[in-house]
């Protein structure tokens, strides 16, 4: 029996389905869902108290301050404000962080400064900039999801070190500088998700390593 015309010019405009599986750059294999995403899917029920999402008690976010910043600045700089801007961020914020650090003897300039937003995207960068496939970085175990899913966006590999009650373990860690790891990730306060705090002794130990194999610290 003939296929009607119609019927015809149907199927030979249906295109084929793209296979986006296909598609996908290969570094995205190694991608897994985010745990921190899921952990705050679980946070959004009224019922649910978390200590394990790093959120702060709503109860005290100072909305009636946030309120009178906000206003403040529309009134006065508004459309400065809502206007597109350097990547590096405010630089009158940038240069108040400057003079912070000059406190502490570091000598920087607004430069030499950039604002991100949050911990997360200043973790990307740093994947960005550094991150070579197959790349190491030594990391203390356990540490935060979030560091270990933004650079292994990008490839990398790990060399570990556990964490005790004074936080990472220095006399295990020179083994693994050995391993010549790109950088080392450190928490030293309240270190997520173990809550340690890295003892001063350890503190400088894990100074003096990191310098003699020329490891920076993030």
């Amino acid at each position: 029996m003939p296929i009607p015309a119609l019927e015809l010019e149907v199927q030979r405009a249906t295109p084929a389905p793209t296979l986006w599986s296909e598609r996908f750059a290969q570094r995205t294999q190694r991608m897994t869902s985010s745990v921190i995403r899921e952990l705050l899917k679980l946070t959004e029920k009224p019922d649910v108290i978390s200590f394990a999402g790093g959120l702060p008690a709503p109860e005290v976010f100072p909305l009636a301050e946030v309120e009178r910043a906000s206003e403040k600045v529309l009134r006065e700089q508004g459309r400065t404000a809502l206007q597109y801007a350097a990547t590096e961020g405010y630089l009158p914020l940038r240069e108040l962080l400057v003079r912070q650090m000059a406190r502490y003897g570091i000598k920087v300039k607004p430069a030499n400064v950039m604002i991100t937003s949050g911990s997360q995207q200043g973790l990307d960068l740093i994947g960005k900039l550094f991150v070579n496939p197959g790349d190491r970085i030594l990391t203390e175990s356990p540490t935060y999801l979030g560091a270990l899913q933004a650079w292994s966006a990008y490839q990398a590999d790990y060399l570990t070190v556990p964490v005790d009650g004074d936080g990472l373990d220095v006399d295990k860690l020179e083994a693994q500088l050995r391993g010549g790891p790109k950088f080392l990730y450190i928490l030293p306060n309240f270190q997520n998700p173990a809550g340690v705090t890295l003892s001063l002794e350890r503190r400088r130990r894990l100074v003096e390593l990191a310098n003699h194999y020329g490891a920076p610290i993030v």
